[in-house]
């Protein structure tokens, strides 16, 4: 058995454009139809939802059998936890609140084997089919895709440089936590955000570097594609589930 290869990860190198759908139900069905619904990759939430390690293999097994390649987001930028979502099998991860160059770096080294960085060593983690997989040591940092969520007006400050940070695949940009730095709480649609948030794409483009961002409005999702971001979430699970069960109810008792 061979280290299975990362087609996000190829997809962030190329900029090849990637649509996804963002979850925080924690539901392995969820996941389970997301991952066969012909998105390219579902955001595995584990920082603002109740999703835990444990779950979180169950959402993994979910969505192993399906084209949405699973991107795990960690409740921090702290290599224990990020160690323990790569030992049950994660390949992705979107680490968070990352707001400097050093911090990036740290988040990549959390995600490496030495020498290239300080990742904890097992020979019989998930990840490794239980150490079934030829070579998972040796090839495993090839295939692990870092991506860093930027969320602050400080952060933007500082994205070229974190941007350049070796290993660091992609730039997700925090819409909601931007608004919020930007004095624009539960506005990311505010004209301060959006061009913050555009001068970041054109960076980006400008250092050839993946962005991706998080939408649940498809006419700011097609203008974020149109400005430049390879990896845009264009869903929320819970939301379409409101949203569906919402109008279901108004259908059956409207007059």
């Amino acid at each position: 058995m061979d280290v299975k290869t990362n087609p996000f990860k190829a997809a962030m190198l190329s900029r090849t454009r990637q649509i996804g759908v963002w979850s925080m139900s924690a539901s392995p069905v969820a996941v389970e139809i997301i991952g066969n619904s012909g998105f390219d990759w579902v955001c595995l939430d584990a920082e603002h939802s109740p999703v835990d390690i444990s779950n979180l293999v169950s959402l993994l097994h979910a969505g192993s059998a399906g084209k949405a390649h699973p991107v795990v987001r960690p409740a921090w930028n702290d290599p224990v936890l990020l160690k323990r979502v790569l030992d049950v099998g994660a390949q992705t991860v979107l680490v968070p609140f990352v707001q400097n160059a050093e911090e990036a770096r740290q988040a990549v080294a959390a995600c490496r084997y030495p020498p290239e960085g300080i990742r904890g060593v097992s020979g019989s983690s998930r990840a490794s089919a239980y150490g079934q997989m030829n070579g998972y040591l040796k090839k495993a940092n090839d295939e692990i895709c870092v991506l860093v969520q930027l969320e602050t007006g400080s952060a933007l400050q500082n994205l070229e440089e974190i941007a350049q940070v070796e290993g660091v695949d992609g730039v997700f940009i925090g819409p909601s936590d931007l608004a919020a730095s930007l004095g624009h709480l539960g506005n990311p649609g505010h004209p301060d955000v959006q061009n913050a948030i555009q001068e970041a794409i054109e960076k980006l483009n400008k250092l050839g570097k993946a962005g991706g961002i998080l939408t649940t409005d498809i006419a700011a999702a097609r203008k974020y594609l149109e400005w430049g971001f390879t990896f845009v979430a264009s869903a929320l699970d819970i939301q379409l589930l409101m949203g569906g069960l919402k109008n279901a109810l108004h259908e059956v008792t409207k007059d």
